[in-house]
């Protein structure tokens, strides 16, 4: 399977720079797994797809503002990204510069008498670093919440980067799925039967990373942490023992419940916790999952080629062609997949 297999092209003006507002307002394209068949919608008609007994598997993780503009003491600015907290002032990081980050080397961010100092301790062999922060209950002040490298527009609100259900602190990219909800969306969708059901996975360099090798196969995906409750897990577990459907709400939640199956007993899900490093292309047998709804993804992107495993490579990238030519909007704050 090689990378090139997932590339296509995109009009640049199709990315898109800001959300939709209301939330639910944007486009939602659903595609039958069964059929072919493509429908253009919007995403407030997503109940009727829906039927009772369904269950909509949400990713709450919330993002933190991990993007931390700094001072270096040798002079010049660097800027981190803070990926995982490792320990109490410990963090796993990508920096800019990267040449100019060596191990040893200090910084300082600092603004309105609150202050956050560092030091590289580590230098790994992919590029990140290992850094010890002093000062890092500053973050929430001094950070900031860390768009995407292709969203060159200021977020008027950092709100609107979070899903109205986040709750557990730890991504540094949204699950972006979720965007599209409003509290109205998730009443009604309630109302009318459907469950929903919280898990947790904080999103990282798993996630985003660029798949840089011609064979696919061989790309190695940096573990995410997760969490999935007793109550989650017996919810998931229940519906798929009655021949409900599973329909997870981003491609983070997918690799959350496929993981979790692939550590269970007899590949029961159960709770637990621990590190996603599970990589779904096409070929993959879904354990949990029936149905997704997720956005548009990056061209080579693992996130593209997860959704491929669950539609088929050629179907999905004809469904993106047809996005494009219809002028969807793609990306983080763009619009929606609906795949049954």
């Amino acid at each position: 399977m090689k990378t090139d297999d997932f590339d296509y092209h995109l009009p640049e003006e199709l990315i898109a720079q800001t959300p939709v507002e209301p939330r639910d307002h944007s486009r939602l394209m659903v595609l039958d797994r069964a059929s072919g068949n493509l429908e253009h919608r919007r995403f407030y008609d997503l109940p009727d797809y829906l039927r009772p007994g369904d269950v909509l598997v949400f990713n709450d993780s919330r993002v933190i503002p991990a993007r931390l503009y700094a001072t270096r003491a040798s002079g010049g600015s660097a800027e981190l990204l803070l990926l995982r907290r490792l320990e109490p002032g410990r963090w796993h990081a990508l920096v800019k510069p990267g040449r100019r980050m060596r191990q040893g080397d200090t910084f300082e961010a600092s603004r309105d008498g609150r202050r956050i100092t560092g030091e590289v301790v580590e230098v790994h062999e992919d590029g990140s670093r290992t850094v010890e922060l002093s000062g890092e209950e500053h973050l929430d002040a001094l950070g900031a919440v860390p768009l995407p490298p292709y969203i060159h527009e200021p977020l008027a609100d950092p709100e609107r980067y979070q899903t109205v259900y986040a709750r557990t602190r730890g991504s540094v990219a949204a699950p972006t799925a979720g965007l599209h909800f409003t509290p109205q969306l998730l009443d009604k969708l309630r109302s009318q039967g459907v469950e929903t059901v919280f898990v947790t996975l904080h999103v990282g360099l798993g996630t985003f990373r660029p798949v840089t090798v011609d064979d696919a196969e061989s790309h190695k995906m940096h573990p995410e942490y997760w969490e999935l409750s007793h109550d989650a897990a017996e919810a998931i577990g229940k519906a798929k023992a009655e021949g409900r459907r599973v329909i997870s709400i981003g491609t983070t939640a997918v690799r959350l419940m496929e993981q979790a199956a692939a550590v269970s007993v007899d590949r029961k899900v159960s709770p637990g916790s621990g590190w996603a490093d599970i990589f779904i292309y096409p070929g993959y047998r879904f354990q949990l999952v029936d149905a997704l709804v997720t956005n548009f993804h990056l061209p080579k992107s693992t996130l593209l080629m997860l959704t491929s495993a669950l539609t088929g490579r050629d179907r999905l990238l004809s469904a993106y062609q047809e996005a494009a030519s219809q002028g969807y909007r793609f990306y983080s704050f763009g619009d929606a997949m609906l795949i049954l």
